[in-house]
């Protein structure tokens, strides 16, 4: 597979990862540079687009909601420096207008997180008139609900009133999900 892989990135192997969750950013980074790839991962908009501006790469990760802005930031940037980039944007995030917004800015594929080296590779590698094959083994609609559920805990600083709030649902209702293992 690595040998199909190689063969299939070009000359050019040069993959920027922007992303401002560190492990999984470090995690990316490892599995893309054993396919082949030579990444630079960086955690900020900001370090996102002088690396795009210095040293514009064949292939983009873009995560779309980093700390300091948003991911479409880098990839206006990085279209305009370099117009045939190959750009996956990332997100836990997964809707349709920014789906829309990032095709419309010039990424390639849109991704919804949690997303595996392999889903991103073939994103990245597939050519304009082909799409990437589904995922080997998805999520389950329980899972990625109870994902959505504790994405929006975190970003509530685990504040369970809030989240509530803000998914709309009963305070007890979200207490009991929380309690709970994640579903497979």
């Amino acid at each position: 597979m690595v040998d199909s892989t190689l063969a299939k990135i070009g000359e050019d192997r040069s993959l920027l990862i922007v992303d401002d969750d560190e492990p999984f950013l470090r995690r990316l980074a490892r599995a893309m540079e054993k396919r082949g790839f030579e990444p630079e991962a960086v955690e900020t908009v900001a370090a996102g687009k002088a690396v795009a501006t210095a040293r514009p790469p064949a292939y983009a990760v873009i995560d779309l909601r980093l700390e300091d802005g948003n991911g479409l930031d880098v990839v206006e940037v990085l279209r305009e420096r370099r117009p045939d980039a190959r750009v996956v944007v990332l997100t836990g995030y997964g809707a349709i207008a920014t789906a829309v917004a990032a095709v419309k800015i010039g990424a390639t594929d849109y991704l919804s997180k949690p997303a595996d080296a392999n889903d991103v590779t073939n994103a990245l590698l597939a050519s304009n008139d082909e799409r990437p094959p589904p995922p080997e083994n998805p999520m389950s609609a329980d899972r990625v609900r109870w994902e959505h559920i504790q994405r929006v805990y975190e970003l509530c600083d685990r504040n369970v009133s809030e989240t509530a709030r803000r998914l709309n649902m009963h305070r007890r209702t979200l207490q009991r999900i929380l309690a709970k293992r994640s579903p497979r």
